[in-house]
């Protein structure tokens, strides 16, 4: 793989490293699910499972034993127990590839489907690039390819910020720059309290949604820095971001005052 993306799990527990034209896409609980929008070349599945400080290997060798078709396979420096099944859909035929790989006390189940006879080098790759984080290590603070759950949020203080102005203010939000002044007579109104951290923190991220629809060359990513796991706005050409935490909570919790409309200049 000569470029990928990087992703790091919520509750950093693992990373690894993708194609550079997959993206996440939503999948059931407890798995993660990628593969390339414009052309499809498989879906690729992860999941993980920690245990004692033995626990991957000894699923790795548990599907070995109670898996008549399951056999043992090296991929990267990993071993894993591999089997496949075939499939047919709408008059195609196509192949699920399953690993199940351990490192440390966390069990990856990872399979690829794909059509019947498409490599899984892909796969097979990102299998390669997974890492097991240490609990308790401290890591540098890193950018990451947006992730679904820093979607979600951003979805979410979308649609807190727009229900309450509707509610208080019977107006409707259309996420633009004259916006700001119904986000600000929401402020001024007294009606968030100041510990409402989650509150103020959907008004710093919709500010950055505004500033995001107005302004071309940015991009929502993910930050992962210690125990914190939130959205930030990048900009593609100078690499810098935005954090949406500093620009309205950070202010409410110093007890400073918030002017909307000179953040968003500021930023400009």
């Amino acid at each position: 793989m000569v470029q990928g993306k990087k992703f790091i799990s919520p509750g950093a527990w693992f990373s690894m490293i993708y194609p550079a034209d997959w993206n996440e896409f939503e999948d059931g609980e407890g798995s993660f699910l990628f593969y390339n929008p414009s052309e499809w070349t498989g879906n690729f599945r992860i999941s993980a499972y920690k245990g004692d400080a033995t626990y991957g290997s000894e699923v790795v060798c548990q599907e070995l034993k109670e898996n008549t078709s399951a056999t043992a396979v090296k991929v990267g420096s990993l071993e894993c127990a591999y089997s496949k099944e075939m499939f047919q859909e709408n008059g195609a035929y196509y192949t699920t590839h399953l690993w199940i790989a351990g490192i440390g006390d966390i069990a990856f189940e990872c399979s690829f489907t794909v059509e019947k006879g498409v490599s899984v080098a892909e796969a097979e790759a990102v299998i390669a690039s997974l890492e097991v984080r240490k609990v308790g290590a401290k890591y540098p603070a890193e950018i990451i390819p947006v992730r679904l759950s820093e979607i979600y949020q951003i979805n979410e203080a979308y649609e807190w910020v727009t229900a309450t102005i509707k509610e208080q203010q019977k107006k409707d939000f259309q996420g633009v720059e004259e916006d700001l002044s119904s986000m600000q007579q929401l402020i001024d109104s007294g009606s968030i309290a100041p510990k409402k951290k989650e509150a103020w923190l959907s008004l710093g991220i919709v500010l950055c949604v505004i500033l995001a629809n107005e302004v071309d060359g940015l991009e929502w990513m993910t930050l992962i820095d210690g125990n914190r796991e939130a959205p930030v706005l990048q900009n593609t050409t100078t690499g810098e971001y935005i954090d949406p935490m500093k620009l309205v909570w950070s202010k409410v919790r110093a007890g400073e005052m918030c002017n909307l409309a000179e953040t968003y200049k500021a930023l400009l």
